[in-house]
This record gives C-alpha cells, structure tokens and sequence, in this order.
C-alpha cells in the first residue's frame, strides 16, 4: 500500500480520499474547511498540517484544487510540494484547469526528478462517492503506469489522452458538449412546454431517437423520468452551474488561443455566465432549464 498525501478534500477529494483509506492505503489529508479534515479522519485518514507536512514522506502526492492559480502556488511556491517532495514522488492533479498550467507544473515536476500526470476527472459527487469516476490523463507513459493502481481504486474508466497537459484538454472539450447538449435538451423541453408536449412522452420519445444523449437520459432537466437526475431534488447539485461556467470558460480560453472556431461552446459559456450572475451558482447546471423559462 501506498503512503500519499491528499491535498484539497472538498466535495469530489473528499470522498476520493476515503475510498483511498477504504483500500488500505496511508492517506494524509489536508483541506483549508476544518470540517473536510474532520470528515476524512473520522473516515481512519491522517490529517496533515501543512503543504509541506503533506508532501513529506510520501509516495504520492494528489490534489483537487479549485483554479489553475491554486494548482501553481501549491506545487510551485517555495514553501510548496515539489520544495518538499523527495525525487521519485508520483504528482497526481485531479484539479480541471487551463492546460498551460497543467503542463508548467508538469514541467517543473520533471526537474525535480518526479513523475506527474494531470488527472481531471468526469462523474460528480456521486462518481467521486461510488468510486466510478472517469480520469482523463495527461502525462508521460511511465507517470501514467504508476499511477493507474491508485487511479483504479477511485475510478472506473481510466484513459491515457496523451502528454502533459492533455487530460485538461480533454476535460474541457467534454465538458463543452455536455454544456452545449443540456442547453439544448432544456430549450426542446422548454418548447415541448409551449407545444402542449408532456414530459414523460417527449422523454419516452427522443430517448430511443435521434436526440438520445447523456443529458437527457442520464441527467434530464425536468423532474420525473430519470429519477437519479437533480431535477428530481429541486436542482441541487451534483456538478453546479458554477463549475460548468468554470469549464466553459476555460474551453473558450483554449478556443482563443488556439484559434479554434467554437460558437456553440460561446453561447454555452455566455448563457452559464449569465445564469451564475443572476445568483444560480449553487444550483445544479441542469437547472438553466428554469433560466430558460424566464423564471426568477
């Protein structure tokens, strides 16, 4: 078993982390929300009281950060991972970022003589809880072997993407689809509303045709077919409009840069942005169907 180092245990590291303890591995936690270290000893992990504390004597390092910045002054500070780490330590970041960054820690990794992967996942809190998650990864062929025997204990679909930096990529060009394909789902149950359409047949309908797709048979925006969807809790999430604006944003970031043509993933993005701004941050992003309405 592994001893590893688990910084950020908010909604998806949290539960990541205790399926690592629930395997037998040595996990040191660290969160900045007491109740998150409180969650994860309780659960049999270790607690550590620093970065450096966290880095130190172990195998692995992994993390699940909010934003690109947090990645960088957590592996890249003078007081950071890779200042404390031993040569040799495998770097996992779950974190979804901008790929540049995934790719300059990856950089400064390597220097050290350490391996690291980038390792966004797809799934939620329910993926994250049930140790079903899919990991996109980035990273050389070597860091990729090491750490699929950890990934495997917290996920179900482990895929290699390339190098540093690709399983970003990968993770913001999937999450554009779902983003562009729920704004859809809604707008044809927006207007199936307006048509006289019920629900329950529009679903039975398109379920089996042509507009089958993940967003609305696995997670539809009106409550009652998919009984496991958000919309059948009144829109808690699951994976928030916030995090989708979040991914949105960060795909059209790499659309400029690249001078990739994405209109669709435009009007995603503006229309979340929107929808976080006018105060739905916290609500699951199936929930933009209510935006859609004109509803408050």
């Amino acid at each position: 078993m592994a001893k590893i180092g688990f910084i950020g245990l908010g909604n998806m590291g949290g539960p990541m982390a205790i399926n690592l303890v629930k395997a037998g591995h040595e996990v040191k936690g660290l969160d900045l929300s007491s109740d998150a270290v409180s969650r994860h000893s309780e659960a049999g992990g270790g607690v550590a009281g620093s970065t450096g504390e966290a880095a130190i004597d172990v195998d692995v390092v992994i993390t699940m950060l909010p934003a690109g910045s947090h990645v960088r002054a957590i592996y890249l500070a003078d007081d950071g991972v890779l200042a404390h780490a031993k040569a040799g330590t495998l770097m996992i970041d779950c974190s979804t970022i901008d790929v540049q960054t995934a790719r300059t820690v990856g950089e400064a990794a390597a220097e050290r003589g350490m391996d690291m992967i980038d390792a966004p996942v797809s799934g939620g809190v329910a993926g994250a809880a049930g140790a079903t998650l899919t990991f996109m990864v980035g990273g050389p062929d070597k860091a990729f072997d090491r750490a699929r025997p950890v990934l495997d204990v917290m996920g179900k679909n482990i895929v290699h993407a390339g190098g540093a930096g690709n399983g970003q990529a990968a993770k913001i060009c999937n999450n554009m689809i779902l983003g562009v394909s729920m704004i859809g789902v809604c707008e044809a149950f927006v207007l199936a509303e307006q048509l006289g359409l019920d629900h329950q047949k529009l679903y039975d309908i398109s379920s089996t045709a042509s507009g089958q797709c993940w967003s609305l048979t696995s997670y539809c925006p009106v409550p009652g077919p998919v009984e496991t969807a958000p919309s059948n809790r009144d829109y808690q999430p699951g994976f928030s409009a916030a995090m989708m604006s979040k991914d949105l944003k960060l795909a059209q970031q790499a659309a400029q840069s690249t001078g990739a043509s994405t209109p669709m993933g435009a009007q995603a993005a503006a229309l979340y942005s929107l929808f976080e701004a006018a105060g739905h941050s916290g609500t699951d992003f199936s929930g933009i169907i209510r935006f859609l309405r004109g509803e408050s």
